[in-house]
C-alpha cells in the first residue's frame, strides 16, 4: 500500500457472525485487487463502507432469508475497472480479464471471495466501468441461522 501510495478510507463496519479467518481473506483479496488493477497514474483510493440492507434491496435477493437482518459492505476504488458484462465472469475460477503479463495474479481470489461470501449465506456482486474503478458489495447476515 504504501509503495503505491494509497489510501483507505473507512466507516464503522457492522459486527457480523462470521469465520474470523475468512473475512480476513475476503478483505484482503478485495484490497489487494483494488492496489493490483489501480490506475498507474493515480494515486490508489479504496473506500470501504456498509449500512443495513433494506427490505427492498433484500428482496432483489431470493436466495436470501427475509426473516434475518443483513448488511451491505461494499469495497470500492478508483482502479482501471473493466466492463461491465464481464461482472459475475470474475468470480469464476481462473477468469482473468486481463493477461497483461506486469499484473500478477491466478484467478483465485475473486472466486474465493464468493465461495466465502457463500458460505455465510450471503451474494457478492461487482460494479465497474473501464477507467472508473471497481465496487465489489457484499451482502451478509448479521447471524447464521
Amino acid at each position: 500500500m504504501a509503495q503505491k501510495k494509497g489510501k483507505i478510507i473507512y466507516s464503522k463496519l457492522p459486527v457480523v457472525n462470521a469465520i474470523p479467518v475468512q473475512m480476513e481473506q475476503l478483505f484482503h483479496n478485495l484490497i489487494s485487487n483494488a492496489l493490483k488493477f489501480s490506475n498507474p497514474e493515480t494515486a490508489p483510493l479504496i473506500t470501504i463502507g456498509a449500512q443495513k440492507v433494506s427490505e427492498e434491496e433484500l428482496n432483489k435477493y431470493p436466495q436470501l432469508n427475509k426473516s434475518i437482518t443483513y448488511h451491505k459492505i461494499w469495497v470500492k476504488d478508483n482502479g482501471i475497472g473493466f466492463q461491465p458484462e464481464f461482472a459475475d465472469q470474475i468470480f469464476i475460477i481462473f477468469q482473468r480479464l486481463n493477461d497483461r503479463p506486469n499484473i500478477p495474479g491466478t484467478g483465485i481470489g475473486l472466486a474465493l471471495c464468493r465461495k466465502i461470501v457463500n458460505n455465510h449465506g450471503g451474494v457478492i456482486y461487482a460494479l465497474s466501468k473501464p477507467g472508473e474503478g471497481a465496487e465489489f458489495d457484499i451482502i451478509l447476515p448479521e447471524s447464521q441461522e
